[in-house]
């Protein structure tokens, strides 16, 4: 690469792979029942993640700061259940994401501690805004708003509790079919 290479870049929690198949198989129901299927295009279970943080595009040369600080920043599992459906962002959606709620509020902590590290790691600086946890099922495709009537065809979102798997830091590729990701280093967090 490049001096002035760089990676899109973001932190995330994982989810088992169980919690991802249903995930997807309800975003794949909700695309039908709501007949929006040419304009909901759901997300492959591989690349569905509760973004911890992200870092956008950063120097290749930090990736290994920012793999040390994030390592450093794991801690307990924190266990999660869904939510309900969310359209993000509210209101022009381009995206149809689950709610993700931890009761004793460990994810939340884990995503400041995330969030601490790789500020303290480099020139990145974290976004102004509130953490909203989150797992992104589908993307809208062409500006295509699902209708209120639409919407209210959407089923009820699985219900499942389940504890984070582990803490990867991603490389995003986008491409004309969408991103991939590229774990550049996982760790696994420990259970409670």
């Amino acid at each position: 690469m490049s001096r002035g290479a760089t990676a899109r870049l973001f932190a995330a929690a994982d989810l088992p792979e169980d919690v991802r198949e249903l995930i997807s198989a309800w975003a794949r129901e909700g695309a039908t029942a709501m007949g929006e299927g040419a304009w909901v295009r759901v997300l492959d279970p591989a690349l569905l993640h509760v973004t911890l943080c992200f870092l956008g595009s950063r120097p290749v040369g930090e990736l290994d700061a920012l793999a040390a600080a994030l390592a450093a920043a794991t801690g307990p599992a924190p266990e999660l259940s869904l939510g309900a459906p969310l359209w993000l962002p509210p209101r022009r959606a381009r995206a149809l994401a689950v709610a993700v709620h931890d009761e004793d509020g460990e994810l939340g902590r884990l995503q400041a501690r995330v969030q601490r590290a790789l500020a303290g790691a480099g020139g990145w600086e974290p976004e102004d805004r509130r953490f909203r946890a989150h797992v992104t099922a589908a993307r809208i495709r062409g500006g295509h708003a699902p209708s209120a009537e639409a919407r209210a065809r959407l089923p009820a979102t699985p219900s499942l509790q389940f504890a984070a798997a582990s803490v990867t830091l991603y490389r995003s590729w986008l491409g004309p079919r969408g991103a991939s990701y590229e774990a550049i280093e996982r760790w696994t967090l420990t259970p409670a």
